[in-house]
């Protein structure tokens, strides 16, 4: 019998879940209107590179969520997700790039219903169980859908419209709030994921909003200068970017299959997952593996993405003099240093924020890791231990949602 998380849903929560459809519906609107202003402003290329993104990222995310749906068909339980698969509209659903937007009808579907019914004390401690362990594995994948359109489009949408303004010169309405949407989306959909990998720990080691807020802000503060790196090289040199993250994201993706990672039911599919992880590697750390020394990894990780940001900033100061007005007002001896200022701030908050607030993995007796803790991915009979150290029943291998939360809550944990 699957056992059931320790997650009890709050304002807060919920709150988190509003807010980022608000900004999942805003996003939307304003990727239309982004790219009809490049038609409107005979800007092609930035137009048929907006479209791009925004293609490529809901094919992937497309892709994972139905890879993850035929995984699972028989356990759901959300209505309007029912719905869909009575009438057989979940794969024309994902075919029509609506697969997430069903997900997110679920989300929001167990997430008010949990909140309203916890409000007004309307059901027993079972019931509320039964229901809050299906809103955590709901939204788990959801949260993972959300990471992944982060860096596969919030992020390179607001490296491409940056460089658009740096060769402009000017700021229009609409691009600030492009630029103000995509870096909000990036803000929230890291917050909850931090958030999200909360329920996995013991009670008395829940994550606070000081924690979240100290989480996001290392976050942001590397992802700038990242970011802004990349559009300024890009400004300069528009034709090497592509050549720069092709060759940059496959030897991610080589490091990220040199990890080991085992995140997918089918092995076959595991690429897709390391090809994703090597977009958000591109831009952002993300811890896929427990396997040697994680300290290790994110300082050599951390040292190489110096590297080449300093070197993208020297391609970008080396061409700059080239150019003349909008260039005038960017002195590189004031923007490397204040970039690369910021990316050491960065890098002190993070060790800050592991220091003193990220939390420690439970023990196996002490909550829902505990099956996590004995389960081995290679093995079928292994055994699960009490505390006081009797023999109970052997564990079943995890599979579906079970071991995509199990897998990544090891991997944040540590």
């Amino acid at each position: 019998m699957e056992e059931s998380f320790p997650f009890h849903y709050t304002l807060l929560e919920y709150l988190f879940t509003l807010v980022g459809l608000l900004l999942f519906l805003l996003d939307i609107a304003l990727d239309i209107w982004t790219v009809v202003s490049f038609y409107q402003d005979e800007a092609y290329v930035y137009m048929a590179v907006m479209i791009f993104l925004l293609l490529g990222s809901s094919v992937l995310l497309q892709v994972f969520s139905w890879l993850w749906y035929s995984d699972s068909l028989e356990k759901i339980e959300t209505k309007v997700e029912t719905f869909a698969k009575r009438h057989l509209l979940i794969k024309p659903f994902h075919f029509l790039q609506l697969g997430v937007h069903l997900r997110y009808a679920g989300v929001i579907e167990t997430s008010t219903t949990d909140f309203l019914h916890r409000v007004n004390n309307f059901r027993n401690d079972v019931q509320r169980d039964i229901r809050e362990d299906v809103d955590v594995k709901l939204k788990h994948d959801f949260l993972m859908l959300r990471l992944f359109k982060a860096f596969s489009e919030n992020t390179p949408q607001l490296t491409l419209i940056l460089s658009r303004i740096l060769l402009r010169g000017e700021l229009e309405l609409i691009t600030g709030l492009k630029i103000l949407t995509a870096a909000s989306a990036i803000a929230i959909n890291v917050a909850l994921y931090h958030r999200g990998m909360h329920v996995y720990g013991s009670k008395g080691r829940k994550m606070s909003l000081f924690s979240t807020g100290v989480y996001f802000l290392w976050n942001l503060l590397v992802i700038i200068p990242r970011v802004t790196a990349l559009a300024l090289f890009c400004s300069v040199l528009p034709c090497y970017i592509i050549a720069h993250f092709l060759s940059l994201w496959m030897l991610l993706v080589l490091v990220a299959w040199s990890q080991k990672t085992d995140y997918m039911e089918h092995r076959g599919w595991e690429w897709l997952y390391r090809a994703a992880v090597g977009l958000i590697w591109y831009f952002c750390w993300f811890n896929v593996s427990k396997k040697g020394n994680i300290k290790v990894k994110m300082v050599l990780y951390y040292s190489f993405m110096a590297v080449d940001t300093v070197m993208l900033l020297g391609f970008w100061c080396w061409k700059v003099f080239e150019y003349a007005g909008c260039w005038s007002s960017l002195n590189p001896y004031v923007v490397i240093p204040t970039l690369l200022g910021l990316y050491v701030i960065g890098i002190l908050v993070k060790i800050i924020y592991y220091r003193w607030c990220h939390p420690k993995m439970a023990e196996p007796s002490e909550g829902p890791l505990r099956q996590a803790a004995t389960y081995d991915a290679d093995s079928t009979d292994s055994t699960d231990f009490s505390p006081e150290g009797t023999a109970a029943a052997p564990v079943q291998p995890l599979t579906g949602v079970l071991k995509r939360s199990r897998t990544m809550a090891a991997n944040f944990y540590f």
